[in-house]
Formats: structure tokens, sequence, C-alpha cells
């Protein structure tokens, strides 16, 4: 077996030291702990000196190790190479999913990005060999289903430079999605800090039967919860339904945890995840966990009284649970399978379905291909074929591997799937469609996490739904939302009439057990200081980068308005993937997707505003940035509620930051985003008075007083300056502590890091 950065001796010191930690935690706060808290605090940097002031306290921890995606690393390893360091602090690894171009299939598919990748794949490998980093290759598989597989263990903290890294939470562990300025932090030595979060509990009863999945679990959440529900907070999962889920069932809820904005979200650990771990070749793990129950669940008072331990708590009967599909457009938009149809006909939604997909790493699990297959082979034995278009994303090698000589591969392919490479594909926006044009009005179902307008295929017209594997699968059948698989009926080939039985609970660990792979895996190479990292200057896709400025120490004033967005603005409005992907390694080439998917609020288009500069309209948002940057102009951006929704992308932040924004003033921010922004050194600010947001015009010139003082807990002062010369004031709001304010001082806390390293 390779090296494998993960191990017993490294669990095992990882309790002794969360043991030691929590014993200088308990009597502070004289209390018993959740779970969440007692992984938390076992990790505090300081547990003697922190102070614990959840949604006030800035907590300073130690996670055990950090995860990366290939299109997050680039500018996450551009950034640790400034940071004067030969090696990670923690061991690290780099995931090859987000460059593979969903198209033809698997075998043509990764083949077309090994070619086109080739430039940023090597350097990710050498960056990897240069620091001590593991690498998994393209076609591995998807950074969550590999990191479930081979790293994540109960009790850990992880880091990711991806949303989505609370699928670790399936298996006991506190796993947070942060910008690759937050990693880079852990992986130079450094403790990582993030706001302390309030408790969400959620406790489950019951047990889940006939359609109902654990994608259900999640998606009735959000529906409780909504998008905003759970930012600065996280969700822990308890109770007697928990033990009955699956640890890739757990790790379904978990990572769509990120929909909610949660800091992260986690279940306890338990007899599934022991079985899982000892089917993955961790015993000695399993064994371990075993061992420290105690240490592994919530303290025993909170589980008989949790309401006074939670500030939020949601109660679920598992037993009563009906399918789900959300949206389109948002993934809290939810309707019970049985008034799917009713509601699309209502509000008017194309009912045929254009295509269905299943996999990513929230549904690409061995339990959710069993499930999905049983209900193919339904109709294959009918000799029924798919309606729609139908996609599967197996989420690693090891799952590819296992359905195929298991015969869930088989049972898909015969209603005429077509099986795509182990990657993220058309959950990102990496699927090149030949069957409909942009602006075609269409709708899809997925089992993704996310369906933003464009989020899929780029087309703005399509409707994306969400659902549970085996639910789309059903509705890939008959092809159409306007019918439920509870009661709707397909013509087999025969031309008889039949309805569709729930799937036959799926074995989450196979009879014969898991095909292992470690296919496109290269361990951490020893003594690699010798390695050069080479970027050619003339490069399209990576580029060196160069340090922020430092803040000049003045008061910002009468800075032009680029932007007043309107509603849902999230990071793929901000810095828009799926094409883009190819420009993660070069700021200055992605920056010309800067902004071009939010919706100007003077306006109601997409991309376009106002050069107030040459008084043009209609112009793209990053021209005109880059208009006033030559200018040498700073410029400000207005936001919505819940402003950076989505994805931990950094560039988010760093794209603004390199054309030349100087703070970005909203009425809320999701976690991920904000503290991009910060970290970049970009003022983000909230209005102290959510309607100030109405007062801004688009002509406005916007000024910031107050910088010269800047102080944790003290409002700045927003004065707009009108085109007739009047001016209007109001207070806007920070969430800056003396660190904070220390990177924006420096420019960026890169600056501020590479100077303590110095």
């Amino acid at each position: 077996m390779p090296v494998i950065e993960t191990t017993a001796q490294l669990v095992e010191n990882t309790y002794a030291k969360m043991k030691q930690r929590l014993d200088g935690v308990r009597p502070r706060l004289g209390r018993p702990l959740t779970y969440a808290e007692k992984v938390l605090f076992g990790h505090l940097d300081d547990p003697a000196g922190q102070l614990l002031d959840p949604g006030e306290a800035y907590l300073l921890l130690r996670p055990d190790r950090i995860a990366m995606q290939d299109a997050t690393a680039q500018m996450a390893l551009l950034q640790f190479m400034q940071a004067g360091k030969n090696e990670t602090a923690v061991p690290t690894t780099v995931h090859c999913d987000h460059l593979i171009e969903a198209y033809k299939g698997s075998r043509a598919d990764l083949g077309t990005a090994e070619t086109t990748n080739s430039e940023v794949y090597d350097f990710l490998r050498m960056c990897s060999a240069r620091y001590g980093i593991g690498f998994w290759g393209p076609g591995a598989g998807i950074i969550h289903q590999v990191v479930l597989e081979k790293y994540a263990f109960p009790g850990g903290m992880m880091l990711g430079t991806d949303s989505h890294t609370p699928n670790a939470g399936g298996l006991g562990m506190f796993a947070c999605g942060v910008g690759g300025a937050d990693a880079v932090d852990v992986m130079a030595g450094f403790p990582w800090e993030v706001l302390h979060p309030n408790r969400v509990g959620v406790k489950l009863t019951g047990e889940l039967g006939g359609w109902a999945s654990p994608k259900d679990v999640i998606l009735k959440v959000l529906d409780e919860l909504t998008v905003k529900g759970g930012t600065n907070r996280v969700v822990e999962y308890f109770g007697p339904g928990a033990a009955s889920i699956s640890c890739t069932g757990k790790g379904t809820i978990t990572n769509m945890g990120a929909e909610l904005g949660a800091t992260t979200s986690i279940f306890p650990y338990d007899e599934r995840m022991h079985a899982y771990l000892e089917a993955t070749e961790r015993g000695e793990i399993a064994a371990l966990a075993a061992a420290e129950s105690n240490l592994l669940q919530a303290d025993a008072e909170v589980l008989a009284d949790p309401a006074q331990f939670f500030d939020v708590l949601v109660e679920i009967d598992l037993s009563t649970l009906e399918p789900y599909i959300v949206g389109p457009h948002t993934p809290d938009l939810a309707h019970p399978v049985s008034r799917m149809a009713a509601d699309a006909r209502e509000s008017g939604y194309p009912l045929n379905l254009s295509a269905g997909l299943i996999g990513s790493c929230t549904n690409s699990s061995y339990e959710d291909m069993s499930r999905a297959a049983d209900v193919a082979r339904q109709a294959a034995e009918r000799g029924v074929q798919s309606q729609a278009t139908l996609w599967v994303t197996p989420g690693s090698e090891q799952i590819h591997q296992t359905i195929g000589r298991d015969g869930q591969m088989q049972d898909l392919e015969a209603i005429g799937a077509t099986v795509l490479a182990n990657a993220c594909g058309p959950c990102i926006g990496q699927w090149k469609r030949d069957d409909i044009q942009k602006g075609d009005s269409n709708s899809i179902i997925s089992s993704y996490n996310r369906n933003f307008p464009k989020r899929n295929d780029g087309n703005p017209e399509t409707l994306s739904f969400i659902s549970s594997p085996e639910v789309v699968i059903a509705y890939a059948l008959a092809g159409t939302l306007d019918w439920s698989p509870l009661d709707g009926e397909l013509e087999a080939a025969d031309g008889s009439r039949f309805t569709l039985d729930p799937p036959a609970p799926a074995l989450e660990i196979p009879a014969k057990g898991f095909v292992i792979s470690y296919e496109g895996y290269q361990a951490p190479r020893p003594d690699s200081e010798d390695l050069a990292i080479e970027i050619a200057p003339a490069s399209k896709r990576l580029q060196e980068l160069t340090p922020f400025p430092a803040w000049d120490g003045k008061d910002m004033e009468r800075l032009p308005l680029l932007l007043k967005a309107r509603g849902k603005c999230t990071t793929d409005h901000i810095s828009m993937a799926g094409p883009w992907l190819r420009f993660r390694g070069h700021l200055d080439n992605i920056s010309d997707n800067m902004f071009i998917g939010a919706i100007n609020a003077f306006t109601g288009d997409p991309g376009t505003g106002l050069d107030q500069l040459s008084e043009e309209t209609g112009v793209g948002f990053p021209a005109i940035a880059r208009h006033y940057k030559a200018e040498g102009t700073r410029w400000v951006v207005v936001g919505d509620e819940n402003y950076g929704e989505g994805s931990s992308r950094e560039h988010a932040a760093m794209s603004p930051r390199h054309l030349g924004a100087g703070a970005v003033i909203t009425r809320s921010f999701a976690r991920i985003h904000e503290s991009n922004l910060k970290k970049q050194g970009v003022l983000a600010l909230t209005f102290a008075d959510p309607a100030d947001y109405e007062k801004v015009l688009e002509t406005d010139r916007v000024s910031l007083h107050g910088l010269t003082e800047l102080r944790p807990e003290v409002p700045l002062t927003a004065v707009l300056t009108h085109v007739d010369g009047s001016e209007e004031s109001f207070a806007v709001e920070h969430t800056l502590n003396e660190e904070q304010i220390a990177w924006f001082r420096a420019g960026s806390a890169l600056n501020l890091l590479r100077e303590q390293a110095e």
C-alpha cells in the first residue's frame, strides 16, 4: 500500500491532544459539551487563554490536515510559494477533479483533459513533490469522496479549499471549506482563525424507508433553515435516527451543509463509521476511535436535553420523511415529490426533462449507485430506456471499479446512461452540451448540490432541480416533471403499464469488499528542496503572484460605485466557473469574468453597468474596473443579502482586489466569502441599517471615514456623494479583529505572513 498521510499515529496523537485541551476548557465552561464543541475546542491553539464567546470571539485552531482540489489548489500553491517554507506543516493533498469536461464519456474526456490541462497538472504535480504534498491525478476521483475513503477520521479537523469539504463530517470530522489563504496559513505552520460558531442541533429519530434517502434529510433541513440558516453556525446531527444512516449517507447530508452556509456539519462516531473505516483499509484507526467513543460523541447530558445546549434545534422523524426535489435556481426551494407535478405546472416550469445526472461529490458512493441501479434494473427488465439524456459520475476510481465488478454500472448503461470520468463535471459547469443552444428553456434534474442559474451548463434558461440519485433515475425514465415515482406509471416495451418499486435497501459496503484503488496517486516526496518550479512568463494558464499594495494610511474618498448587485449574488455570479476554470492559476486572465453574472440593481441586466469616468453605459464590469485601475482609482461594490453565497473560490475576492476594489458593502455576507475578502485586504462592510442599501445611486461616489482609527467593533461612516453634489452618510459595520485589521493595513494576510516568515 502506498504511503498515506493519515496514519494511526497521527490519529492517536490527535486524540491525546484533544483530551489534554478539553481538560483545560471544561472547567472554564462548567457545562457539558456537544460533539462539535469537543472537536472544536480539542483543536484550540491556546485552550487556556482563548476567549470562548459564540458569535463574537475569533478562535485560533490547529487543524490536522489540508485538502485542495485542482482549480483552487493553483492559487493556494501560488500563495504558498511566497510563504518561504520548504514543506507544509500538516499533511496536505491535491486532487485533480475540477478540470475534466464532461462530453463523450470517461475515457475520451479524461484523455482530452490530460492534454488540455497538461501545464496545470504538471505544475500541481511538481508543487506537490516540492512541498511534501500527496497528489491525486486526474481520474483518481472527486476530492471529497477520496478524502472519505483515505483520509477522514472521527474527531479530526480538516480544512479544504472547496466549500463541500464538510462531506468528511459524515465520518465524524470537523471539516471546513475555506479560501486558499486560510489553507496557506495552516500549511505554513500558523493557526487557522474562524469566528466561534453558534450551535444548531438536528435530532433524528425513526428510520428511512421507501423512496426517502439521506439526501432528503438535508433537503428538509434546507427547507426549514434556508441558505442563510447555517451562517456562522455548526450543524450537529444526533439521535437514534443518526445511527441508522450509513457513513456515506451521512457524508451526503454534511456535504450539503455548505448550502446552508454552515461553518461545518458533523455526525458523532458510531458503528457505521467503524465499519466503513475497516472496509477502507483503516482498521487501526477504527480501533482507536472505538477506544475513544466517549470523546467522539456529545456528552450524555446534551443528548438527554438537547434544547438546553443548542441555539436552534430541528427535529426530523426519518420514518415520515418524504422524498424531495428542490429548485430551480436555489437549493432551498423545496417540493415534496408528491407535490412536484402540481408545483411545476403552477409555476410554468418546462415539464419535459432534457437531462438527468447522478453522481457529484454529494451522491457518488457505492450505496448511491446501488440504489440508482435498482431503479434502472426495474426499467431495463421491461425494456424501458431513459427518456432524458442520462449521465453518471462515479465518485472515485475505487467506486468506478467496484460498481463495474458488481454490475451497477451495467444496469445504468442498460437504460442509456453515459458513464463519465471520476470528476466533478456538470456539477461545476464542466459540461459540453450538444442537445441545446444557449437561451433554450429546459429543465434538468440531478443529484448534485447547487442549482444556481448557469451553474451546470452555462445556459441561464436551464432550470436545474436537485434530488437523490434514485429519484433522478425515476424522473429520467419518465422524462417529465409532471409525474411522481410514488404512483406514476411508465410504459413497458410490450405496451403494458407499471409503477416503479422503491429501491431495495442497498449495501454501504460491498459484499465482496471495495476494489481498493490508488490509481493516479503520487506520495509525498522527502528531501525535495532541490526541485525548481518554473512558470512560463507567456503562460495563459499560470501567473506568478505580485503582492497587493499596502494600505496608504488614508480614508477612502469619493470612490466610484462599480456595481450595486440586486438579489442573489453568489460566488458563481462574482467569479463564474465552467470554461473560466482554465484560468484559475492566472489572476489577471480570470479577472475578465469578474461580476459578469451579477445583476445590476439599476438596470436588471447581468454583467454590465455605468463607467463613471467615461459616462458610457452598458459596459462590462471587468472593463470598467480595468479603466478605473488604469486611472489610479479604486472602487466600491454594494451587495444584497447573503452576498458571496456558494463556493469557497477565493478568486471572487482576489479578482476584485486585483482590479482595484477598496470595499464591499452589503446587507449581509456568506461566511467564507467575507473571510476571503478580509484575507485579500478588501474591506468587508455591512449596512448598520439594511435599508440604507436603497440610498445608493448608480452615479454615486462613496467615501469611507474612520479608517485611520480602525478598531474592532467600531463602525465606520460611509458618505454618498450624489451627482448633484448633495451628500448622505450612514454607519457601516465590520467584524474585523486586531489581526484582520493588520491584514488590511499590510495589504493582505499573505503580505503579513511573508513578513513574519522573513
